[in-house]
């Protein structure tokens, strides 16, 4: 299941994706078919907090809409709608892996820079924004906004001190995150929060799928275009610190939540990376895809005003 926040008539509403993913179905419209009720929440975190009971009302809205023979007619069309990022305000500060694969640590320095432990640092809530919304370039404040493609976990359960084994039973599902960057003021700062932090730096997207729909996600193949262009490609077996790690690590001594949101790093390919760099520019297109999941797409400013 794609599950996805999206703007219907000026209302969020919580939905899921067709399979041919031209349209989505509203939980809160089929409930009130269905029940004479409206009681699923609006928002993905209150869904996400119900735990398992929120799957399975979905399942009986599903199997009910799928046994009626007017079953297109809950569905609305995807032009009709306006896709939200999955969890348009989270919570917290989303988590995210610093130097998680080997060539990119590399690219950024040296193989003295390959991490023996798992680099944690966070992106402020104000920085998220939902798939085809537009990146700020922020030209009055930096000159060299990069992108890194990313698969991010979202957080399905409470839990602390969670053995890496049974990590993935924590997990709600999947997305995308580009995690746009900053590189001056991350290095003028010496750290990483203000370059991360921007506003509109956290695209996410398009959806969340279920951990149902992923056999292996430490398995995905991962590619970030601009403009068309490869600039990235890889695969997440290519983790120095798998996904069961980083929650295991993660939550040893601090208690993760329902919705809370984990970026697991970038591959090499970033435009810091290059020689000469290749920071993006206005009216840069930049596109995501991950193995199982979809496409990511954001189009930098064209105004060099913001």
């Amino acid at each position: 299941m794609k599950f996805v926040t999206v703007q219907h008539n000026n209302e969020p509403f919580v939905g899921i994706v067709a399979s041919d993913e031209s349209k989505v179905l509203l939980l809160n419209l089929v409930e009130e078919v269905m029940t004479g009720q409206k009681n699923f929440p609006s928002s993905m975190l209150e869904c996400i907090a119900l735990g398992d009971s929120f799957t399975k009302q979905v399942k009986v809205l599903l199997d009910w809409v799928q046994s009626g023979e007017k079953s297109n007619s809950f569905y609305v069309p995807m032009e009709e709608l306006t896709l939200l990022a999955p969890i348009p305000r989270p919570s917290k500060n989303v988590f995210c892996v610093g130097k998680n694969y080997a060539d990119h640590a590399i690219e950024m320095g040296s193989a003295e820079d390959i991490p023996e432990h798992v680099m944690v640092f966070t992106k402020a809530p104000t920085s998220v924004i939902g798939p085809n919304e537009t990146i700020l370039n922020h030209q009055t404040v930096t000159n060299q906004l990069d992108y890194e493609g990313e698969l991010a976990v979202i957080i399905g359960k409470k839990g602390r001190a969670i053995k890496k084994e049974e990590a993935l039973n924590y997990v709600f599902g999947y997305t995308i995150i580009n995690d746009v960057t900053a590189r001056d003021l991350q290095s003028r700062h010496r750290q990483f929060f203000i370059g991360k932090s921007l506003d509109t730096t956290c695209p996410m997207g398009p959806w969340i799928i279920h951990k149902s729909a992923v056999e292996d996600p430490n398995n995905l193949n991962i590619e970030t275009k601009v403009n068309g262009e490869v600039r990235q490609s890889s695969n997440t077996k290519n983790f120095i610190f798998s996904i069961e790690e980083i929650i295991s690590v993660l939550s040893a001594g601090m208690t993760l939540e329902p919705g809370d949101i984990i970026s697991t790093g970038t591959p090499a390919g970033v435009g810091k990376g290059f020689k000469p760099p290749r920071f993006l520019q206005q009216g840069d297109q930049i596109e995501i895809s991950i193995e199982s999941i979809g496409t990511l797409v954001n189009k930098m400013e064209d105004s060099a005003v913001n």
